[in-house]
């Protein structure tokens, strides 16, 4: 397969999947799925982002805000469509409940597009509660009782700490399940294999084992970055506007209406980190890159091979015949 120079830009990206990996490249987005039967499906994806019919979302910080809000609805969809057609091998269909199977029959995808939402709604539900309503109410808590109103005008500061707290400690509770080890895993051989062909290597299993699983335009980064970010822009309206602290109700509203722009800034930070690296963005990168220590994990071959299919789909718009398990690399399969 031709490989781009080292120092051509071409932006690529991904994501990890329950047992498969998505990859946007500049021929299309594929998914590529290691299903039970040990074969490797990929797909492509059509994803046409709303940025391109209306040129006034490309203005920088609002593409950060649309291409934030795109990939969380897009990547959900492919997160869920990767859970249903990987979740089970026939041994367990074959000992699925019989209400199981009526549910299946009965509702089929309809009720994985119901239990997607339910699982939406939660999951942006526990999100307020752990950042945004948790570290307010601690604040009050320790403010009123501890410090007598004297720690008002850190409110920000001490909230963002807090935030910043519980994010870790969530994330390294989150990694120690079994189930999203592997998808760390895959998050792993994304990296890998993007790092491969960015430094213009061919993708091979091998190439891609020596890569560095950090990479700097992560979405761990992103958030991470996102979170500091959100201190100091909320300690600056803070001072500016220093009655908005007063009301933990208020306070935890100013924080939503700023997060847009706190999202459109870390966007357009983690984009310059990865296509200009120096001293300075790696160094901001750094504490993101940290974080990614957690949430990727070294990939297996068998991983890396499916991160391999996506990668040469989303690059050449082609998609290879299923893989078994162990075919691996052999030439009739190579590009």
């Amino acid at each position: 397969m031709k490989q781009q120079k080292k120092n051509d830009y071409v932006a690529v990206g991904g994501q990890a999947l329950m047992e498969g990996i998505m990859m946007r490249g500049p021929k299309g987005t594929a998914m590529s799925l290691r299903l039970p039967d040990g074969s490797i499906e990929t797909q492509m994806k059509e994803f046409v982002s709303v940025r391109k019919k209306y040129k006034i979302l490309n203005i920088p910080i609002i593409r950060g805000i649309v291409a934030f809000i795109e990939s969380m609805i897009f990547g959900y969809k492919l997160l869920m469509e990767s859970a249903e057609k990987t979740a089970f091998d026939d041994a367990e269909a074959e000992n699925e409940s019989k209400l199981d199977k009526w549910i299946s029959e009965k509702f089929g995808p309809k009720m994985m597009a119901v239990i997607g939402v339910i699982s939406a709604v939660l999951g942006f539900g526990l999100a307020f509660l752990l950042f945004m309503w948790l570290p307010s109410f601690v604040f009050d808590l320790v403010n009123g009782k501890l410090a007598g109103g004297s720690l008002l005008g850190w409110r920000a500061v001490f909230e963002g700490i807090i935030r910043v707290i519980i994010f870790v400690i969530y994330m390294i509770l989150v990694a120690r399940m079994k189930e999203i080890h592997r998808v760390y895993m895959y998050h792993g051989a994304e990296h890998k294999t993007i790092f491969c062909f960015e430094h213009g290597n061919e993708l091979t299993v091998e190439n891609i084992k020596k890569e560095r699983r950090f990479h700097p335009r992560c979405g761990t980064s992103f958030i991470f970055v996102t979170i500091l970010l959100s201190i100091l822009v909320s300690s600056i309206v803070a001072v500016a506007f220093p009655k908005l602290t007063e009301t933990r109700a208020v306070w935890i509203l100013v924080k939503l209406l700023i997060m847009p722009l706190i999202m459109g800034i870390g966007f357009e930070f983690i984009q310059l980190a990865g296509k200009y690296p120096n001293k300075l963005t790696k160094l901001l990168s750094a504490p993101g890159l940290l974080m990614q220590r957690i949430t990727t994990a070294e990939p297996d071959d068998a991983i890396i091979e499916v991160a391999i299919e996506a990668m040469k789909a989303a690059l050449t718009g082609e998609i290879s015949a299923p893989l078994k398990e162990d075919e691996g690399e052999t030439p009739e399969n190579e590009e």
